[in-house]
């Protein structure tokens, strides 16, 4: 709302009165200021001769794509239907949404209507429905990765499934994530030219989680990596070839994750939605909030309570099980706060990467069927945070070898091919815990090329969410940084990537991962900070994915899958493994659930 008011007072003040004298029939456009920057999403508004919109269209959005698409699709008809630009926004993309408020409200202001009117708030009224029981063989709380291959996993296994998300759309936190998923073919050229191994990934997922991981569950993760990267291809998701996908992603440890061709998460729900939406058998329903997992008296899960979009209940029976996949809670303040044993302060002024429904609504829905839980204060920040919302969007690099992380005073200051938390601890110790990363031009060749993201190099200068120079000086005129301390941690930088005189050591900060200097101008970068990315923690699952209590006993019916789940990454997560373990352990929950007696 303080969004909302302050920029009726920019547009009033641009058009010099609050309102015209009279609306003017005809089409008008306005810009607006979405997760991409100033003037990431456009609209076209149409006014008849009675001075009543008849029609809104997003023309443009630069926002992540399949992100901003809920508020594309729905916020302009809601709009039309209240005559007002100030509508709620759509979870899971507050910043599209702001933009096309933004937009909207230019355009009906310039077209003359009034200012006043179109910015104050219009209940839509919503007749509650009737509430409705439904039945199925499995139902899965959760429309992120996890719940979603789950459910396409049981369906292609017979079982018919009802998927139960409480946003307005499916996504979760994959759908935002970088598209990076660790996996190991033993047998592939390229497994062999990176010396890597399934092994190796269980070792470095192992002792990178401080060996807090159940051994059992690690395995399981590692070991079917790969061929949840085939069932994908199987249902149609593309890969980038090896040659040119796989890659280092921060934290990851090693060159294994595979990168998708469409940008960010959403070739995974692509994949998904191709599926659901064409066999039979298997239905999302949107807006529909779990609230509690109802048991018999053997002690069985066999249905879901919901609260249906117009506010009704929704019961839903499940004659085989129930699988969690509600994502972990690092967007609950509350929560991460309570939970934390591992940070100095999580509370409100760490942003998150994570969409707003990250709010840990399945612990307590487990908690009171006696569901144990473990590691619940393992809580993974990443130093790779936009300053403004918290976001992974907007990172100008690609991967762990092509670039370098710089302080305010122009050094570098960490092992940027480390562990994630080391980074983030390292990025806390710096004026201000603000860094800038840097990298030239040889993943940009053009600055048209995308980001993981979907953005690229050039929007993002335009938006004043990088910068861009053809020289190392320039860069950091623009970056405010000494120059000298700029230049010199750049040569020493180069030195190892390129096989000088140190060729073959790890540089001062014990880096190993080099590919290519940075040498090839125009040079880029762009600000970032710490930010709360994932909860380790969760509740204790077998390798079956079926629920444990305190006394390690099964609870029938009851699985759950991703984030939702504990005792996987330990202390700390490898970048790229948190899309794998969506994948693998979704599948596995949606087999183990198609098979339940």
């Amino acid at each position: 709302m303080k969004r909302f008011l302050s920029i009726l007072l920019a547009v009033t003040m641009l058009l010099g009165m609050t309102t015209l004298a009279a609306a003017e029939a005809g089409t008008y456009t306005g810009t607006g200021k979405g997760f991409a920057g100033d003037g990431s999403v456009e609209v076209s508004v149409t006014v008849d001769e009675n001075g009543v919109v008849t029609d809104i269209t997003v023309t443009n959005c630069t926002d992540t794509p399949g992100v901003c698409d809920a508020a594309v699709n729905t916020l302009p008809a809601l709009m039309v239907e209240l005559q007002t630009a100030n509508v709620d926004v759509v979870g899971g993309a507050t910043f599209t949404s702001e933009g096309i408020k933004e937009a909207v409200l230019t355009a009906v202001v310039s077209a003359g209507l009034d200012a006043v009117s179109w910015s104050t708030k219009k209940e839509k009224v919503v007749e509650k429905g009737e509430d409705v029981t439904l039945t199925t063989d499995v139902v899965v709380i959760g429309g992120g990765g996890a719940g979603l291959a789950s459910a396409v996993q049981a369906n292609q296994l017979g079982s018919s499934v009802i998927v139960l998300e409480k946003m307005g759309k499916v996504g979760g936190n994959t759908i935002l994530a970088g598209g990076a998923l660790n996996a190991v073919n033993d047998r592939s050229e390229q497994a062999i030219q990176y010396n890597d191994s399934v092994e190796w990934h269980y070792q470095q997922t192992f002792s990178g989680g401080d060996y807090q991981g159940d051994p059992v569950l690690v395995h399981t993760l590692v070991s079917n990596a790969w061929d949840g990267v085939q069932w994908l291809m199987d249902l149609g998701m593309e890969f980038q070839d090896d040659t040119a996908g796989l890659f280092t992603v921060t934290g990851g440890l090693w060159p294994r994750a595979h990168k998708p061709v469409e940008v960010a998460g959403t070739g995974f729900f692509t994949t998904y939605m191709n599926y659901i939406d064409t066999h039979e058998g298997v239905e999302v329903m949107l807006n529909t909030c779990a609230t509690e997992i109802l048991v018999d008296e053997s002690g069985k899960a066999v249905g879901v309570v919901a609260t249906g979009e117009t506010g009704n209940t929704v019961t839903v029976m499940a004659s085989k099980g129930v699988i969690v996949a509600t994502g972990g809670f690092a967007a609950n303040v509350e929560l991460r706060t309570a939970f934390n044993t591992q940070w100095a302060d999580l509370g409100a002024d760490i942003k998150s990467t994570n969409h707003p429904g990250a709010t840990g609504d399945g612990i307590k829905m487990l908690q009171k069927l006696g569901a144990d839980f473990v590691q619940m204060g393992n809580i993974q920040l990443l130093p790779l945070g936009d300053p403004e919302t918290g976001a992974l969007s907007g990172n100008i690099e690609h991967d762990v070898e092509t670039r370098i992380f710089i302080n305010k005073e122009g050094n570098r200051f960490t092992n940027e091919g480390g562990r994630r938390d080391d980074m983030t601890n390292a990025l806390f110790a710096q004026t201000d815990s603000y860094m800038w990363i840097v990298m030239d031009s040889d993943t940009y060749p053009t600055g048209d090329e995308l980001n993981n993201f979907g953005e690229t190099a050039n929007q993002l200068v335009a938006a004043g969410r990088a910068v861009k120079a053809d020289t190392l000086e320039e860069l950091a005129v623009l970056m405010n940084v000494p120059a000298e301390n700029l230049i010199a941690a750049v040569e020493d930088f180069n030195q190892y990537a390129q096989g000088g005189a140190k060729s073959g050591e790890a540089d001062a900060f014990g880096r190993t991962l080099f590919s290519t200097p940075i040498d090839n101008g125009p040079f880029y970068a762009a600000a970032r900070v710490p930010t709360v990315h994932h909860t380790m923690g969760g509740v204790r699952i077998n390798e079956l994915c079926q629920v444990l209590t305190e006394s390690g006993e099964i609870i029938p019916g009851l699985y759950a899958a991703g984030e939702v789940t504990g005792g996987i990454h330990g202390s700390n997560r490898l970048g790229g493994n948190a899309l794998t373990d969506t994948v693998v352990f979704g599948r596995i929950a949606g087999e183990s659930a198609h098979y339940e007696k």
